[in-house]
């Protein structure tokens, strides 16, 4: 771990002062579509950042669908841990997470890199489209497959609850949702087998992260934002959640980018409580 890691946020200028420095970086591109789930793929073989490497989210940050288990359950850490080795990464490497969807899949990336105890992860700033504006140059050229690693999963930099923990801790924990809000409300579910919400969440939508250039808002006014969803608990007492522990992880971001540290992830999220009869909902 050295100073000079980017923990959060990674402009692009940062981004290039690293390449031209020469620090060790893997570059994942997680561009990713729900309703075409081979378009991230396709696109990043049309043109991406050079020097990335394309993860799927469905083939590489999630494990198989059980029908009760939500629609993006995580893999077990160990094969994570070993598919990173696979690309190489040590715990020197700088790694750079993208998409060209606002960060959304991006930011499911980077909490899973902190889930193996993985400090030097970041999300690019702004994404592709903030690569484009500052001029950089795309490649159709797949990259070099680097020499695995003796990477391992360390101990985690975040903590998770499963469903049953969650359960008992309602009420007592300020639970965050960052579905839309009409899927909130329980007005429309386009991909769930219920409509509605876990009792008690408050809603923040994801999108609400970023500026109108598609960046993320400036530290101080996330904060701002953030903290009347917070209080009284503070960051600690809060637990994130979406439709499938994917945007969850964007309001999370953005709470560590604020410097609100030590909040949860419901990784199962509304697709897996919703699956379950027993799990008590609720809607508008």
């Amino acid at each position: 771990m050295s100073p000079a890691d980017h923990r959060t946020l990674i402009s692009v200028a940062e981004l290039r002062a690293l390449q031209a420095a020469g620090r060790p970086l893997l570059i994942l591109d997680l561009g990713f579509d729900l309703a075409d789930t081979a378009a991230g793929e396709r696109a990043h073989g049309q043109g991406h950042i050079p020097g990335a490497v394309y993860l799927h989210l469905d083939r590489d940050l999630s494990a198989t669908k059980t029908g009760s288990n939500g629609r993006h359950p995580l893999p077990e850490r160990e094969a994570f841990a070993a598919r990173m080795a696979a690309l190489g990464l040590t715990a020197e490497t700088q790694v750079v997470c993208y998409d060209a969807q606002g960060g959304m899949y991006a930011a499911r990336a980077w909490w899973m890199l902190r889930w193996l105890g993985h400090t030097a992860a970041a999300v690019l700033d702004g994404g592709l489209a903030a690569w484009n504006a500052a001029g950089g140059a795309l490649t159709q050229e797949a990259t070099p497959t680097p020499p695995r690693s003796d990477f391992r999963a360390g101990a985690s930099l975040v903590e998770a609850l499963d469903a049953d923990a969650l359960q008992t801790q309602l009420g007592r924990v300020r639970l965050i949702d960052a579905r839309a809000p009409e899927r909130f409300r329980g007005e429309v579910e386009p991909l769930d087998k219920q409509a509605g919400h876990i009792p008690g969440a408050s809603n923040r939508l994801f999108k609400l992260n970023l500026a109108e250039d598609g960046r993320f808002k400036s530290a101080e006014q996330l904060r701002r934002e953030f903290e009347p969803l917070v209080a009284p608990q503070g960051a600690a007492g809060v637990v994130h959640q979406c439709g499938s522990g994917v945007t969850a992880c964007h309001n999370l971001l953005a709470m560590e980018h604020a410097g609100l540290l030590g909040s949860k992830l419901y990784p199962g999220s509304w697709s897996e409580w919703s699956a379950d009869p027993r799990r008590p909902i609720a809607r508008a």
